[in-house]
């Protein structure tokens, strides 16, 4: 089996117990991953630096330590060029992995060495991983994953798994608020590579009330729109496309409020489970 790495990263307001269930779902898959590349960005609080100093002792975990908080672009940046292995798979330091996750991963490259990314549906759960209210289901082929990339995010960012060469030559994570993952996957698109997403459920997220807020709001609207414009200057989309996309994200982004944008997410932009 090839060997792989995870690049995860921590900072300061993850909740200690959430992280440790994250890592040991790593941890503890049928397909283990080779390294664990660990960012922390920033300084954390005690109780968070104890769990962290307990991995630090396991020859798996490579840990970098960042002085100040650089953002979830630039850890993943420097989580990602520390890792040694050929394929790295993307986990985030509250969700949890399903047992078999990597094995189906791993799989799927080994049929299909033309691949560059893997990645899969995700549950969403509140408090407990049981209490599931959505979930967010994504294409599986590359020529459907690349047609819906014209109109949201194709990926589920915590779910893949992809070749580090690959996507280091597309120019790696770029910061880009709260983008950061779908700009990588368009410049992936428009660097050739092939896509795939697994039809089975790969990572339960943890999410909460302040997650529909967190998708609003003049700053997050400004910083879809301008992708939005980067992907009609780079004729992923044509001026029709364009419209639409900002238009619909200008209603739900900005003119919502919180509670009708749940509604709004839960009704068309997640399944029932």
């Amino acid at each position: 089996m090839e060997k792989f790495s995870v690049s995860m990263c921590v900072y300061g307001g993850d909740h200690p117990a959430w992280f440790q269930t994250s890592v040991d779902s790593i941890r503890n898959q049928t397909a283990p991953p080779d390294e664990i590349v660990l960012v922390v960005d920033g300084p954390v609080p005690e109780d968070l630096n104890a769990v962290i100093c307990q991995y630090e002792k396991e020859p798996i975990f490579h840990v970098i330590r960042l002085e100040k908080n650089m953002g979830h672009g630039e850890a993943r940046r420097i989580s990602l060029n520390a890792c040694k292995h050929s394929l790295v798979a993307l986990m985030d330091a509250d969700d949890i992995s399903v047992p078999d996750r990597f094995a189906k991963q791993i799989k799927m490259f080994a049929e299909d060495p033309a691949l560059t990314i893997v990645g899969g549906n995700i549950t969403e759960f509140v408090d407990t991983p049981d209490n599931l209210v959505g979930m967010r289901t994504v294409y599986t082929t590359d020529s459907e994953i690349k047609q819906d990339m014209k109109k949201r995010c194709p990926m589920n960012q915590m779910t893949v798994m992809f070749r580090k060469a690959d996507v280091e030559a597309a120019g790696g994570y770029v910061d880009w608020y709260c983008d950061e993952d779908y700009y990588l996957w368009l410049r992936l698109m428009l660097s050739g590579a092939k896509f795939c997403n697994i039809p089975e459920t790969l990572v339960n997220v943890r999410v909460g009330k302040e997650m529909y807020s967190r998708r609003g709001g003049m700053k997050y609207f400004k910083s879809e729109a301008k992708l939005q414009k980067w992907m009609l200057k780079k004729k992923v989309i044509g001026f029709g496309t364009y419209a639409v996309n900002v238009a619909k994200r200008l209603i739900v982004q900005v003119l919502l409020p919180n509670s009708l944008r749940s509604w709004v997410f839960q009704k068309f932009a997640r399944k029932s489970v």
